[in-house]
């Protein structure tokens, strides 16, 4: 196979994109069944632990802190609702906008398995030691900021 290269910059922009994204693959790949094990999609998990943790928010809010989108949250919330897991009530705030709440079915599920969640993550995640763990977080944070 023909190796081609685009310069040392480019070939390491592409070599680190690669890299990146196999590991956010195998991440999923090993969070998924898990969270799958539990009833739950990965998405609905990310609005059921955020709500659990930061408490009601608007459906902006949620979309923004789930790196979400506004079709798709719409689907997850309205799943979450008829399973009884979260509600949406007024933002007394703002009578145009609603909040969503966990409802007490919804808490008792997510501090079941976040516990279990917080041990999957340790077994993913043992490759890295603490302090490598805070400096790539650094690092993240950094590319974060395009």
């Amino acid at each position: 196979m023909k190796k081609t290269s685009y310069g040392k910059s480019n070939d390491l922009n592409l070599k680190l994109l690669i890299a990146l994204a196999r590991t956010n693959q195998e991440i999923l790949k090993k969070q998924i069944p898990f969270i799958k094990a539990n009833g739950l999609t990965l998405t609905q998990f990310g609005v059921l632990e955020l709500l659990y943790h930061k408490g009601s928010l608007r459906i902006c809010e949620i979309i923004e802190k789930t790196l979400s989108t506004g079709g798709n949250m719409t689907v997850v919330i309205n799943n979450l609702n008829k399973s009884g897991l979260i509600e949406r009530t007024l933002d007394p705030h703002d009578k145009r906008a609603f909040l969503i709440n966990i409802t007490p079915k919804g808490e008792a599920l997510i501090s079941k398995i976040f516990p279990k969640h917080l041990e999957n993550l340790e077994l993913i995640l043992n490759g890295l030691d603490e302090d490598e763990k805070s400096k790539l977080i650094l690092l993240l944070k950094g590319l974060s900021k395009i």
